[in-house]
């Protein structure tokens, strides 16, 4: 079977440096970085408008990959779970998602607001939200 390949196309720019000052989701933050768009991928952010909520791929490259159950939140009253059936950053594939409002775009950058994500985190997609 063929690796399947990876394509970094931008980082995050925020003040959140550590795991202990991120929120916990991006549906309960209100804070705001840019998204910093490499070059090579500028042309896909047309379309793209202030305003609108879009979803974000992370990859958390900080995280570790070689835990399978954690305690959800760190909440050891709740048990050990599987990482799968958790929102928890240590995973085989260290993918965050977060739906973020996007404040002003300029140029390859997007101001965005709901950030959880820490400083310096690669950006490996950005997504339309889905309208149900």
């Amino acid at each position: 079977m063929e690796q399947p390949q990876l394509q970094i196309i931008g980082v995050l720019h925020g003040d959140i440096t550590t795991l202990t000052d991120a929120p916990k989701n991006f549906d309960i933050s209100e804070r705001v970085g840019t998204l910093e768009i490499f070059p090579a991928y500028q042309a896909g952010l047309e379309g793209i408008v202030a305003g609108q909520t879009i979803v974000v791929l992370f990859w958390l490259h900080q995280s570790s990959r070689d835990i399978l159950k954690v305690y959800p939140r760190g909440d050891r009253s709740r048990g050990l779970r599987g990482v799968f059936a958790t929102r928890s950053p240590v995973r085989p594939n260290p993918i965050a998602i977060s739906e973020l409002k996007v404040l002003a775009i300029d140029g390859n950058r997007l101001e965005v607001a709901g950030l959880d994500i820490l400083d310096g985190t690669p950006i490996i997609d950005i997504k339309k939200k889905l309208s149900l």
